[in-house]
């Protein structure tokens, strides 16, 4: 907690001077490559590895206007992959050709689509709002991003492309949002091959964040409808100032997604922290807490009369998770503090159609995507069983054939932070002064180049 205090505090008083340039350290410690990277967009990334790189929009229901990124491969089977909060379509690509799972599917034949949803840096269109101006704007959560634009990015690529399925890829609320779309538009089903689950969230009850009570406190006063750290050049300059800093941000971040050094690529942490945050809603958070403290999987709470309006009820309802028939493969870590794994095993029992039950020892909320094995322990076979399904795929009752790493069913016996019995639980985590003193004397090892071999 106290790390996290004092972050914030200088990430605030740096925002009072927008004349600090970043020097010196960066420069000494990091390859060029992955400086430049920090400071590329999701199209200049592609260019940048000799991609090809189309930008595309399409317009919700509801009038916003929305941008999808693409790695063209006309004629190709589509894939639509759909990031987390407070992140982007470079989330795909950002950690370079030798890992990024946008480059992969590319690799292996797929038109790769890549879309951001309303509110971040490259969504903030709108037929008639502004959104520097029309608090209007701001009221959503991921509810309408799974009722308007999850619908119109899959109606959009299957209308360019010519094909009537496609394959989904969700990370967190990636995987939040689709589960939304395909209970409450079930039409939708038909038009997914597989639905690849990374992170899934929906249940919340057992989320290991030492970080929320900050986070309460800090939605609290913010309100509903307002833009949450939206996307700026200051949480870069700051994170890599010193060796310190570094230090402090990455303390930071593993408290938030869970902490797993044997995956976390340090050498690229400057280029995570050039593209995040991409900017949300304050409800889509508050959104989130809701379902940590009802217990529930269920539409957003306002005060009872105002559900009253709403949904004829008192109480908002649960989101009717029997609809969703679209085949589910779940991927999900056993030390991720947002998608904990007893939450994601209830999810599990009550999808109807669920292919995939994998379960990664040690994993975070990000190692799915940005982790330093990703490419060899989970793309692979993330490739093989959407291809099994894109041919045909089986009753639910008939396995893939691939062998799985880890049995589900046994739950992980270490403890979600390095392995010691004592810090299971978010209090003991921010209290535990023996390893906070231990991360004080660990030396940061820029260990990897992103345009190396991973």
């Amino acid at each position: 907690m106290r790390h996290a205090i004092c972050f914030l505090s200088v990430l605030w008083a740096h925002s009072l001077d927008d004349s600090a340039v970043v020097g010196g350290y960066v420069e000494d410690t990091f390859p060029a490559s992955v400086i430049e990277d920090a400071h590329l967009n999701t199209i200049q990334l592609l260019e940048k590895y000799k991609h090809p790189a189309e930008t595309h929009q399409v317009t919700t229901e509801d009038k916003y206007v929305l941008t999808l990124h693409r790695i063209p491969r006309p004629g190709a089977r589509p894939v639509l992959l759909v990031h987390g909060l407070e992140d982007t379509s470079s989330t795909w690509i950002v950690m370079g050709p030798q890992s990024g799972l946008g480059y992969y599917l590319y690799a292996n034949g797929y038109d790769v689509w890549m879309g951001n949803v309303r509110g971040n840096r490259y969504s903030k269109g709108h037929v008639k709002l502004n959104p520097n101006t029309d608090k209007a704007y701001w009221s959503f959560s991921w509810h309408e991003i799974g009722m308007y634009d999850l619908p119109a990015m899959i109606d959009g690529v299957l209308e360019k492309t010519g094909f009537q399925k496609l394959s989904y890829f969700g990370h967190s609320q990636g995987t939040t949002s689709f589960f939304v779309m395909a209970s409450s538009r079930p039409q939708y089903n038909s038009k997914v091959h597989l639905m690849t689950a990374l992170a899934p969230v929906a249940f919340m009850k057992h989320m290991k964040a030492p970080l929320l009570g900050v986070a309460r406190m800090g939605l609290n006063m913010f309100g509903e409808n307002f833009e949450l750290f939206p996307y700026s050049s200051l949480y870069y300059s700051q994170c890599v100032s010193s060796s310190a800093m570094l230090k402090t941000c990455l303390r930071f971040y593993w408290q938030i997604v869970g902490k797993n050094r044997e995956e976390q690529n340090v050498t690229m942490f400057p280029v995570v922290m050039g593209h995040i945050p991409g900017g949300c809603n304050v409800k889509q958070p508050l959104h989130y807490i809701q379902l940590q403290n009802s217990d529930r999987f269920c539409q957003y709470d306002y005060d009872p009369k105002e559900n009253q309006r709403i949904y004829g009820r008192s109480t908002p309802p649960d989101y009717r998770l029997d609809r969703i028939t679209a085949p589910v493969a779940l991927y999900y870590g056993s030390n991720d503090y947002l998608a904990a794994v007893e939450d994601v095993q209830r999810l599990a029992k009550l999808l109807p159609n669920v292919v995939e039950n994998h379960l990664y020892r040690k994993w975070n909320h990000m190692d799915m995507i940005w982790g330093i094995s990703a490419r060899r322990s989970i793309q692979p076979r993330i490739l093989q069983v959407m291809q099994y399904w894109e041919a045909g795929g089986a009753t639910k009752d008939v396995t893939t054939g691939l062998p799985v790493e880890e049995e589900v069913a046994q739950l992980p016996t270490e403890s979600p932070v390095d392995g010691n019995p004592e810090e299971g639980e978010a209090g003991s985590i921010a209290g535990n002064e023996e390893q906070r003193e231990k991360d004080e004397e660990d030396q940061v090892m820029v260990a990897t180049d992103p345009t190396s071999e991973l």
